[in-house]
């Protein structure tokens, strides 16, 4: 994984501090051509790889990005499913077993039966397996390395106690896309524990991480310890603790922890995209100038 991924909350209205401004960015962004614009300015900076929602308008997107496959050559995206308004959307509309069937992978003859069994026999993994791979669809032919299940599944399937669940994701993205499976959480230090159970060991989690303690279930003091004690590829995302912090506060913050293998971040412009990016890498290079090496690669293993 890059030290800096790029995020796309931005460019479907969803920003953590101002409604107004959400309402702002979904507007600028409204056409698919200024989402591709913005992702050419993050390459033109370094990043080359995005982090995304399953949103139905990077369909279109990645449509974009495969009629360009030499000038994306080295895009990577990390897909993040699943999008949970589009089937709470979905159910309202089509019901539980139609909005099975809407989203089945390819012909949906071809999978009823394994679908239909799934359903009366209630194997919730097989039908999730099915959904995944009805998700990943709109990413055929674009490099998705590591594949993450969003946080309102992964809480909900830590709270129940579904460690199966989990480990049955994990599995069936190594298995059947050779890609790593990663994790986004609101409570990083219990997941964790939860994936050693299993037998995963060192996983990709995606976390809030900031100067504020902004998401950080069970504490800021408690997620420091964690990183300095166990083995984790920690993305730090939700840097600026929505809004309250400074950038520069923030990025420092992040930048000196251990284990925090990368920071993910979102910008609309030019201006804050190379603002942020600058930032990052100067406080890399003053830790690593004076630790000899950059804190959040020192405790990696593969």
């Amino acid at each position: 994984m890059n030290r800096i991924l790029f995020g796309d909350n931005q460019f479907f209205g969803v920003n953590h501090s101002s409604e107004e401004r959400a309402r702002a960015q979904a507007i600028a962004f409204k056409d698919d051509a200024a989402i591709l614009s913005t992702l050419d300015i993050a390459l033109q900076e370094g990043l080359d790889t995005f982090m995304c929602t399953t949103h139905e308008r990077m369909i279109t997107i990645n449509s974009m990005i495969r009629c360009s496959p030499e000038k994306y050559k080295d895009l990577k995206v990390y897909p993040c499913l699943p999008y949970a308004h589009k089937y709470a959307n979905a159910v309202a509309e089509l019901g539980i077993p139609g909005t099975i069937k809407q989203y089945l992978p390819g012909n949906f003859f071809s999978t009823a039966i394994k679908g239909g069994m799934a359903f009366i026999s209630k194997d919730h993994i097989a039908m999730m397996e099915l959904l995944i791979d009805a998700e990943l669809k709109m990413f055929k032919g674009i490099q998705t390395p590591v594949i993450f299940l969003q946080n309102t599944i992964t809480d909900l399937l830590l709270g129940l106690g579904m460690s199966d669940m989990l480990k049955a994701f994990y599995d069936h993205i190594h298995k059947k896309y050779d890609a790593e499976a990663g994790f986004i959480t609101m409570n990083m230090p219990r997941l964790l524990s939860v994936l050693e159970d299993v037998g995963i060991y060192n996983p990709i989690i995606c976390t809030s991480v900031n100067v504020d303690g902004f998401r950080m279930s069970g504490g800021k003091e408690l997620y420091e310890r964690t990183l300095k004690e166990k083995r984790v590829r920690l993305i730090a995302m939700q840097i600026l603790s929505g809004g309250a912090a400074s950038v520069e506060e923030a990025v420092k913050y992040v930048c000196a922890l251990p284990n925090v293998r990368s920071i993910l971040f979102g910008a609309s412009s030019k201006a804050h995209i190379r603002q942020t990016v600058a930032l990052i890498r100067k406080n890399d290079q003053v830790i690593e100038r004076s630790n000899g090496q950059i804190s959040g690669a020192k405790n990696i293993f593969y």
